[in-house]
C-alpha cells in the first residue's frame, strides 16, 4: 500500500504552518522526518491521517484520496503513535492495547480470544508482555510509550505513523523499539516516523526529509541529506558526522568550542 502526498499545504483556520509538501512512501519504507520544534511535524502527521483537513494538495492512499475512505477502513490500514498520552483511567496495559483491535469489531461487539492474543504478541514482540496486567495508569511514561506503539501494531496496518516513538524510553528501549522498527519494515510495514535524533535517522531509515521554513528542505538517503551543513540549517548547531570502528552505524555530535577561561582561572597543579 502506497502513501502520496501531492503539492500539500497543512494547518489550522487561519495559520498555515507548512506548504507545497510533496513525498511518498513505498511499502516496506522506513521514512524519517527531523525538524525542530514549531516546524509543524505533528500537524503535518495529524494532517495525513485525516484529522485535520487538507488545505489544499491531496493525500492519497493508494491513489485514492484518503477524505474518499471510511474511517473504519483507514483505521485497518494507517496507525499512529503519538508522543503522549494522558492516563486517566485505570485500564490495564492490555486493556489498552486491545482498542486497537477496534476497526476490527462491529459495532458494540467485545474483543475476542484472537483479538487479545494478537495484543498479547504486540506486546511480546516489544519485550512488555510482563505489564500486560499492570495498571496503565501506575507504569512509566517510557512504558506507556511502549504500550501505544503496541496498541498500532494491535491494529495490523499497513502503515504506522510515528511521532517521536522514543522520546521517553531509556537507551535499551529506544534501541529494542528502532530494531523492531526495522523487521516491521524488513517484513512490509511501512513506517514514517519524527525524530530530533539523526543517529536514530542513520540506523532505520531508508530515506530522510527535513522539514524547514514550512516545506521539505531535503529528503533522500541519510547519507546524503544528514549533512553537517543540514543540520546546521535545521537546529542552528554546528555537528560533526562520522563513524565507529567495529560498527556500521553512523553518528552525529555537536562540534562545541572549547570553554574559555575566566581572567585569573587555573586549571592543574
Amino acid at each position: 500500500m502506497t502513501l502520496d502526498i501531492r503539492n500539500l499545504t497543512f494547518g489550522y483556520r487561519g495559520r498555515q504552518v507548512g506548504t507545497n509538501i510533496s513525498l511518498s512512501l513505498e511499502t516496506g519504507e522506513v521514512l524519517a522526518l527531523l525538524g525542530p520544534n514549531g516546524a509543524g511535524k505533528t500537524t503535518f502527521f495529524k494532517t495525513i491521517l485525516g484529522l485535520l483537513p487538507v488545505r489544499t494538495g491531496n493525500v492519497l492512499l493508494d491513489a485514492k484520496p484518503l477524505s474518499t475512505w471510511p474511517r473504519r477502513e483507514r483505521a485497518r490500514r494507517i496507525a499512529y503513535v503519538p508522543q503522549a498520552h494522558a492516563a486517566l483511567f485505570p485500564f490495564t496495559a492490555l486493556d489498552v492495547v486491545l482498542m486497537g483491535r477496534a476497526p476490527h469489531l462491529q459495532p458494540f461487539s467485545s474483543p475476542g480470544a484472537r483479538d487479545r492474543d494478537i495484543a498479547l504478541s504486540a506486546l511480546r514482540g516489544l519485550g512488555m508482555a510482563h505489564i500486560a496486567e499492570r495498571p496503565y495508569t501506575e507504569i512509566s511514561g517510557g512504558e506507556r510509550q511502549i504500550v501505544l506503539i503496541a496498541r498500532a501494531l494491535a491494529q495490523e496496518p499497513t502503515i504506522l505513523i510515528m511521532d517521536e516513538p522514543t522520546a521517553n524510553l531509556d537507551y535499551g528501549n529506544q534501541m529494542r523499539v528502532l530494531s523492531h522498527i526495522r523487521a516491521l519494515a524488513a517484513s512490509g510495514l511501512s513506517v514514517v516516523l519524527s525524530t530530533h535524533n539523526p543517529d536514530h535517522a542513520f540506523l532505520v531509515a531508508d530515506r530522510v526529509a527535513l522539514l524547514h521554513a514550512s516545506t521539505i528542505a531535503a529528503i533522500g538517503p541519510p547519507d546524503d541529506v544528514l549533512t553537517p551543513a543540514a543540520l546546521n540549517q535545521l537546529y542552528n548547531i554546528d555537528v560533526v558526522i562520522g563513524s565507529i570502528e567495529g560498527s556500521p552505524a553512523r553518528l552525529c555530535a555537536p562540534r562545541l568550542a572549547a570553554p574559555t577561561p575566566e581572567k585569573g582561572t587555573r586549571y592543574g597543579p
